[in-house]
């Protein structure tokens, strides 16, 4: 269990438009993990009626979301960052996205977790480098709760046994999706993020 926020606040000082960056990062890292609690939330309160044995897995995974969600919210002040404007578009689609994947079933609802979290895990690959040297405590937090993210993927994938296009096809559109609600939500914030860590030169961890 993450459990590192309190520490968020000492930090080097960057230059302004690493600054700048590392605002936009935690917004954005912000505004997805509480699209990721709406979606379980919406898949749990599905799987309690159609497919319990579901639920232990997403329970563990909700309260997962849940800590990152405010581990993030508490790193936004000290980085003069704030929660995107229009999070109610997160929560509505979180919760439709959550509902109708769940709707389909247990590969519904695996497919969904596991194009979720691939697209979140390429966000904080992205991050990392970018990180390392100009907010290395942001860097320690955001590298346990990619962890977390990427037994949460295994987990999903390890269920995703069937091969079918179909499911192959689903899980695109939601990583479709999961990326225009991201941006939407953050009024392009995560456009922006991901071309600074481009010019950045960020490579892999």
């Amino acid at each position: 269990m993450v459990s590192t926020a309190p520490e968020l606040s000492e930090r080097p000082r960057p230059v302004t438009r690493d600054a700048q960056t590392i605002t936009r990062i935690v917004r954005v890292n912000h505004a997805g993990e509480f699209g990721a609690i709406r979606i379980y939330s919406a898949q749990l309160w599905v799987a309690r009626h159609f497919v319990p044995d579901c639920c232990p897995a997403l329970e563990d995974m909700l309260q997962d979301e849940r800590n990152h969600c405010a581990i993030f919210r508490a790193a936004m002040p000290p980085r003069n960052s704030r929660p995107c404007r229009i999070m109610q578009l997160w929560s509505c689609g979180g919760w439709v996205l959550g509902f109708l994947t769940a709707c389909l079933g247990r590969n519904g609802i695996w497919a969904c977790t596991a194009a979720v979290e691939a697209a979140v895990h390429r966000h904080l690959d992205d991050q990392l480098h970018f990180l390392a040297t100009r907010d290395p405590e942001l860097h320690r937090v955001i590298l346990s709760i990619r962890a977390e993210e990427l037994a949460h993927l295994r987990h999903a994938e390890d269920r995703l046994r069937e091969k079918r296009a179909s499911l192959r096809l689903l899980r695109d559109v939601i990583s479709v999706l999961t990326d225009m609600l991201i941006w939407l939500s953050t009024w392009g914030d995560s456009m922006h993020m991901a071309r600074a860590l481009k010019a950045a030169g960020t490579g892999s961890i």
